[in-house]
């Protein structure tokens, strides 16, 4: 290579290093403008600049977070709601996947299509009807007036995830099933779903996440806080009058916190599972 491209090249990868590098810290000020927040008193909070350099780091507000907002319960249910949700779209997105894609039926076509609509519908564009007919059920403040939208509104992307892996399964392997005189369920469950690890694992992650923070849906449908969930923490520190808003940017923190973490530790995960569901798609 001559010094000319030599010299280009280097240029080149300077200036891609340096955009990368600026829209990375464009999409990270925000938790740290959040974290900076929530170490500072809530006086500070009215002084000029982005930042805040606090005269005392305010290590009280996450522990006034952690205590006073019922931190431990909210998270009780926020776990125990998202994971049954992962749980459940993942059990119904793999049959959903499998009848549409490898059983022959008249309406399989009709039905795969209505099923993946769902992914152009709003989740918050159906808040009043399911109000309506949670209230007519009696099920308002239970776990299932969050766990049925939550589990609705990501089947369609787990379907549509499971659909374009299953594409890759050779259909000689569930022949071969059948010769061997394998049922339908023991060819969907032992043969098919251990080839479908990596979408199973992007559902799974990209449920969670979608569903982690959401908040308009369990503020309308809970009123007491045996279901609540995280987001409701920040409301604790709201006073009709004035806030605590230290406290506040501490729960948000707080509340960020597990999904962040999640993030970081199968972020390849989801990459990878996305990129080779649109490519097989």
């Amino acid at each position: 290579m001559k010094k000319a491209d030599k010299k280009k090249t280097i240029a080149g990868k300077s200036i891609l290093s340096f955009i990368l590098i600026l829209v990375a810290v464009v999409q990270i000020f925000p938790l740290i403008w959040l974290i900076n927040f929530s170490l500072a008193s809530s006086v500070e909070m009215f002084t000029k600049g982005l930042l805040i350099i606090p005269k005392k780091i305010q290590w009280g507000n996450y522990i006034k977070a952690y205590v006073d907002g019922h931190f431990l319960l909210y998270l009780k249910n926020s776990v125990l709601i998202n994971v049954l949700a992962v749980v459940l779209v993942i059990f119904i997105s793999i049959m959903a996947a499998f009848a549409c894609k490898r059983m022959y039926w008249k309406l399989r076509g009709f039905v795969k299509i209505v099923l993946l609509l769902g992914m152009m519908i709003p989740i918050h564009a159906t808040l009043l009807p399911n109000y309506k007919i949670y209230s007519s059920l009696d099920i308002t403040d239970t776990l299932w007036a969050v766990l049925i939208p939550y589990v609705a509104f990501s089947l369609p992307q787990g379907m549509f995830l499971m659909t374009s892996f299953l594409d890759a399964v050779p259909e000689e392997l569930e022949e071969a099933a059948v010769i061997d005189g394998c049922g339908i369920y023991r060819i969907l469950f032992q043969i098919v779903t251990p080839l479908l690890k990596p979408a199973i694992a992007t559902v799974s992650i990209m449920t969670f996440l979608n569903n982690w923070n959401e908040f308009i849906m369990a503020s309308t449908y809970l009123s007491t806080p045996k279901w609540k969930t995280m987001p409701f923490s920040l409301l604790e520190f709201t006073g009709q009058y004035s806030s605590n808003y230290a406290v506040q940017f501490a729960v948000m923190a707080l509340t960020a916190a597990p999904a962040i973490l999640v993030y970081i530790l199968l972020n390849k995960h989801i990459t990878k599972g996305v990129a080779m569901g649109a490519i097989k798609g």
